[in-house]
């Protein structure tokens, strides 16, 4: 590698590092406000909170990976042009592809270490985050306490390995649940089996959820079979999966292993199923890697159109244009989760976006 090449890579390698810095630090102050603080007055126990803090860093780490990437080839190239460094280099004969090849080279450098993490550490951390919230529920039941007390709606939702769902309306001091409804269910079908049950506890540590006043209905084909109503009753609760917002507790495909997410929507084309959140998941774990590509290529086309035009970037708008990404590529990702655009624009869309503004840029500047 050249020298100038070389000099380039200096320039943007320390804001890289300052800008993932920036990000995981914005995590743990959103974790802060969303789940550390009220987790912990609700008297979780404060490693296992750590603990699921730092399993969400690896995904914060990955996602930011392209952005800061931009945000730090930015910066460096502004500052290279403010300071007549690049005018230098292009009239002392340094071809303009020269600026190019280190900022895409580092890029596609930055592309494989996402697709790496998202792959080898973000799916293991989920997995594990998940294990995390089963332990700070069933250590502390207190912690899903969303009920009137709290002036919140919605509960817990829990998820057991039987495919149960486990709906809790309220959290009580000492560890009593109130309006607990536990529901079988069946892919495909109506629900196999519902207990409801006024009062309910988990003792700490335990996997056996012990019910009072309640009743267990049995269905067949929708119909109730039987009716029983008990005092007492125990329930085994094994594998529970927990979600503090009442939303479902089970992973999204994006957090699937890459050959299980494979094979899952080959089986889904087989069987004419319409899924579009898992086909807009398999392309996004392609596409959102390669965005660091289609943005470092963008990065270095404004920075020469800049430097033709005579015009200065700086930290503005590094942050207008990381903004800018972020919420497009955001919307695309909600569109194509619903089905409203199909699975690989919602995808690729940001990128093709970004390719598509340098190559205009690189057109206007040959103009200058």
């Amino acid at each position: 590698m050249r020298r100038f090449e070389r000099y380039v890579l200096a320039e943007i390698l320390p804001p890289l590092v300052g800008a993932l810095a920036v990000v995981i630090v914005l995590l743990l102050l959103a974790l802060l406000e969303g789940a550390i603080a009220p987790l912990l007055a609700k008297g979780a126990n404060p490693l296992l909170v750590a603990r699921l803090v730092a399993l969400n860093i690896p995904e914060a780490v990955a996602q930011a990976l392209p952005i800061a990437l931009m945000f730090a080839a930015l910066l460096g190239l502004s500052r290279l042009a403010a300071d007549s460094e690049i005018k230098a280099a292009l009239a002392s004969g340094v071809p303009a592809s020269r600026l190019f090849r280190p900022v895409l080279l580092l890029a596609a450098g930055v592309a494989l270490l996402s697709f790496g993490l998202s792959e080898g550490l973000v799916t293991r951390a989920k997995v594990q985050a998940q294990a995390v919230q089963r332990e700070i529920v069933l250590d502390n039941p207190r912690v899903i306490g969303l009920g009137a007390r709290d002036g919140q709606s919605g509960g817990l939702v829990l998820r057991d390995a039987l495919n149960r769902a486990i709906s809790v309306g309220e959290a009580l001091p000492g560890g009593e649940l109130r309006d607990l409804r536990i529901v079988t269910m069946q892919a495909g079908l109506p629900p196999r089996e519902v207990i409801t049950a006024r009062r309910g506890r988990l003792e700490p540590g335990s996997n056996v959820l012990e019910l009072e006043d309640g009743q267990r209905v049995t269905f067949q084909n929708a119909r109730p079979v039987t009716v029983l109503t008990f005092q007492r009753g125990t329930l085994p609760v094994q594998d529970v999966q927990a979600s503090f917002d009442g939303g479902d507790a089970s992973l999204g495909p994006i957090y699937l292993p890459l050959p299980d997410l494979i094979a899952r929507t080959n089986t889904y084309r087989q069987q004419n199923v319409r899924a579009p959140a898992d086909f807009t998941a398999l392309h996004r774990k392609f596409a959102e890697p390669l965005a660091a590509l289609a943005l470092a290529f963008f990065v270095v086309s404004l920075a020469v159109f800049a430097f033709r035009s005579g015009q200065n970037l700086g930290l503005v708008w590094a942050l207008l244009l990381s903004f800018a990404y972020y919420a497009t590529w955001s919307v695309f990702r909600v569109m194509g989760e619903n089905g409203a655009v199909p699975p690989a624009l919602a995808a690729y869309a940001p990128d093709l976006i970004a390719v598509l503004a340098g190559v205009v840029l690189l057109g206007w500047a040959s103009r200058r």
